[in-house]
């Protein structure tokens, strides 16, 4: 007995220290080291009083605040139909739906280019903010879906019994009991579409950038560290702000008991199906208009774009050819996969458990809330963190081949862990319980129950950290070397050079990469352990 309390323990503290090490150095030793640099008050009240600063937090809230609410007012409908009704074709639609959340961002935003090109809508604030939700729809349908499959439906069924009608019982029984989820799905987007960075740099350009793109550019172009260190702090201070909203959303969301059935397709379902079909038509729009756009050349409509995607471009823009640099991509989206598992899947272990003490209990809650910081820190913050941080003995690695997959898997443990601990938690504990009791050992309890059962939402969890990190733009600007160049970031030197030959590459470039996230995401769809999970 005493060597399986031992054996618990180690596996425990195991648990806690592999995340809490990884998420300490490398997020927040990079984010107080910037904290550091801008915390000044004299800076604060220089930066913040700048018309151009004043005028970007305007649009950074703006944008995000009217993409947040366009999502959600979209996303419910899709989730009705997705979630509760059974019909041909709907696993097709939530992967379609799902696709555009791990779209890389600079495709995203050449593919709006594209179908927008020429019309008044080109480069406008209208632009981003149907990109932004795009993105975002997705974070909506997937959180405040899983919660409405979840609900008893007693509740829903007395209340018909008693003669309400299908409006008043959406309105006065399930939206209630569904507001957490909504309250927590709109934060969340909102934090993404202030945290926009990819995007933003394509469509907007110089016109409407944000608060992100503004740290990027006193960065990058200007130097100006102290305040891209004042932009970044009271980006992070509505960072934590939001998430401590959604979590608390979370924490207030009715407990799973008795799963709904979907049921069959009614008349009184339409106006939500067409919205549906009309919105999952127009998320497939802006990447026909990108597949279409990537066979034009001078000479007509050829395959001349990609079989150019070999050399360096006109007059040798690149160091490396986009083959290569997808080549790269891989490489490093595979080590940050490994490295979002590793850290992620530790985490959910131990977040899965429920300990008898409230103080653990409690501290539990503080260290999954931690972990969740970096998923709404924007990467360029991260990136812009690692250079002032991680430039000195022992953790100078500003020349190390680990930095980008590091930076990538940051943001791609959040996802693993909300993947992973809906599983591993609806998990019952007399599973554990009864093994131990035949003798098993607590390491093989681990590997035969948690393992086994959550063995394809961990195949799920890699290939949606894989995707995420494959299409990383914002810490990877800052942290790629010159000579191993991520594809996102070729794609964007692209767009930036003259001449319509490196734009066509850049174009069949992206559809190469938005190629490999959907079939990266098809898998994942594939293992995904169905109704459980928001993503």
């Amino acid at each position: 007995m005493a060597k399986r309390h031992a054996a618990v323990t180690l596996g425990a503290v195991v648990g806690v220290a592999i995340p809490a090490l990884f998420v300490g150095v490398f997020f927040v030793y990079p984010v107080a080291r910037m904290i550091g640099l801008g915390l000044d008050p004299a800076a604060f009240a220089e930066v913040l009083g700048r018309p151009r600063t004043q005028r970007l937090i305007g649009l950074t809230i703006g944008q995000a605040a009217l993409a947040a609410l366009i999502s959600t007012v979209l996303g419910l409908p899709i989730a009705h139909v997705l979630y509760r009704l059974r019909f041909r074709g709907q696993r097709f639609l939530r992967a379609l739906v799902i696709v555009p959340f791990v779209m890389p961002t600079v495709v995203v935003g050449i593919a709006f280019r594209t179908l927008l090109r020429g019309t008044p809508l080109d480069g406008s604030f209208l632009a981003i903010l149907l990109a932004l939700v795009f993105f975002n729809v997705a974070v909506v349908v997937r959180t405040v879906g899983a919660s409405w499959e979840g609900l008893d439906p007693r509740q829903e069924e007395a209340a018909r019994v008693l003669g309400a009608g299908p409006l008043r019982v959406l309105a006065t029984v399930t939206l209630p009991r569904l507001a957490p989820s909504i309250v927590s799905a709109a934060s969340i987007v909102f934090l993404f579409c202030a945290t926009a960075f990819g995007v933003v740099l394509v469509l907007g350009g110089s016109r409407f950038g944000t608060i992100e793109t503004e740290i990027w550019l006193l960065t990058t172009q200007f130097l100006d560290l102290r305040g891209a260190s004042v932009l970044g702090i009271a980006q992070l201070v509505v960072v934590v702000a939001l998430l401590a909203l959604a979590a608390k959303a979370r924490g207030r969301a009715t407990p799973q008991k008795r799963a709904l059935r979907p049921r069959r397709i009614t008349r009184q379902d339409a106006a939500a199906i067409t919205i549906t079909f009309v919105t999952s038509a127009l998320l497939a729009l802006p990447i026909g208009a990108l597949v279409l756009r990537s066979f034009e050349t001078r000479d007509g409509f050829g395959v001349g774009n990609y079989l150019a995607l070999g050399s360096t471009g006109s007059r040798n823009a690149l160091v490396v050819t986009v083959w290569q640099a997808l080549g790269n991509s891989l490489v490093l989206a595979a080590a940050a996969a490994a490295i979002a598992l590793l850290v992620g899947g530790c985490a959910s272990l131990v977040l899965s458990r429920t300990p008898r003490s409230p103080a653990l209990r409690r501290a539990l809650e503080l260290f999954d809330g931690a972990l969740m910081l970096p998923l709404g820190v924007s990467a360029v913050t991260v990136g812009f963190g690692f250079l002032i941080a991680l430039n000195a003995p022992p953790l100078d690695l500003r020349t190390s081949p680990v930095l980008v997959p590091i930076a990538q898997a940051l943001v791609a443990v959040p996802l693993v862990i909300r993947t992973l601990l809906p599983v591993l938690r609806s998990i019952d504990p007399r599973m554990r319980e009864s093994a131990a009791v035949l003798g098993a050992s607590p390491w093989r309890v681990l590997a035969t129950v948690d393992l086994g059962i959550a063995a394809r939402p961990v195949l799920a969890a890699t290939g949606l950290a894989f995707a995420v990190a494959l299409g990383e733009f914002g810490a990877t600007t800052f942290l790629s070397r010159a000579d191993r160049p991520t594809l996102p970031v070729v794609i964007y030197r692209l767009i930036g050079l003259p001449g319509g030959d490196n734009f066509g590459m850049a174009i069949a470039a992206s559809v190469v990469l938005a190629a490999v996230t959907v079939a990266v995401i098809a898998l994942v769809e594939r293992t995904r352990v169905a109704n459980v999970g928001g993503f």
